[in-house]
């Protein structure tokens, strides 16, 4: 088997069986596998999926145990030389598999890689090439000055803007919508930290491939949408928490070692700032 395909669904029926069925539809010259974790959905995906794409493996938890924790479910049954973690509400092109799984192939010193990603209005979802989160990286993305001034590498540590979207090159993170691993990486470094519940796991995993000598590569020769929520609606208490949760558990696992304690508690701080600020600009925003 080359490849292995895992899909966790929460209650986006629809978006899941658009993606799979974007999925099956691919050309790729190699041999996969599809692999959906339903994290208790009450929605009925599950027997969606089975009824419309039997081929499709499914494991129906109890519980939402969050991304990490499915995703990795997936990847100890996944068969695959390579491993793709992707989101339920994307859809990928019909060559995007194979165009990707043919760089991966063609460049054995490459752990990780990841595609162009665009919303549906064309735009770029800039998650899909990052750099790691750093104090000033953070600093500089959570209080604006990131989209303040787009073209500075020292204001855009993170989300890169200053780096040509249509262009190929290493970089520190990928996103977790559409993050295609080498298996002997997976091996070298282990799974996902199920510590990180929802957010922030993705960038631990390509930390330390990264650490481990590998290299995570962004490369646009496809690209796929990624339908995200709109902007508009409220988000429920535990997404915003889990968020801010997961930066501060980044950064003690990788971080705080390396900086003074004054560094630390401005960190910290900051992201408890970040967290109030969220909370209150979320409670203002429309229902829909």
């Amino acid at each position: 088997m080359d490849l292995s395909i895992i899909i966790v669904n929460y209650n986006t029926r629809e978006l899941t069986l658009k993606c799979i069925h974007s999925v099956l539809a691919s050309t790729p010259s190699y041999s996969y596998e599809i692999i959906l974790i339903d994290n208790a959905s009450s929605d009925g995906t599950i027997q969606a999926v089975e009824e419309q794409f039997p081929q499709v493996t499914c494991i129906a938890n109890k519980e939402n145990v969050g991304f990490s924790k499915a995703n990795n479910q997936g990847i100890k049954i996944a068969k695959g030389r390579y491993v793709l973690l992707l989101n339920s509400d994307t859809v990928v092109q019909t060559d995007t598999l194979d165009i990707m799984l043919r760089f991966m192939d063609a460049h054995p010193t490459v752990g990780a890689s990841g595609c162009k990603i665009v919303l549906p209005d064309g735009s770029l979802d800039k998650a899909c090439k990052r750099g790691f989160p750093t104090p000033s990286a953070s600093f500089y993305y959570a209080f604006g000055f990131s989209k303040l001034f787009p073209n500075n590498p020292r204001f855009n540590q993170y989300q890169l803007g200053y780096l040509d979207a249509d262009q190929e090159y290493p970089i520190d993170s990928l996103v977790g919508a559409f993050m295609l691993v080498r298996r002997e990486a997976i091996d070298q470094v282990g799974m996902l930290d199920e510590e990180f519940f929802m957010y922030g796991e993705d960038i631990d995993w390509c930390y330390r491939i990264k650490q481990a000598g590998w290299v995570n590569y962004y490369y646009p020769r496809t690209q796929i949408i990624h339908y995200k929520g709109a902007s508009s609606r409220k988000k429920p208490y535990k997404i915003i928490y889990e968020f801010h949760r997961a930066m501060i558990l980044f950064h003690k696992k990788h971080f705080q070692r390396q900086y003074s304690w004054p560094i630390n508690v401005m960190v910290f701080a900051g992201v408890g700032l970040k967290f109030v600020l969220s909370l209150i600009k979320n409670k203002l925003r429309p229902a829909r």
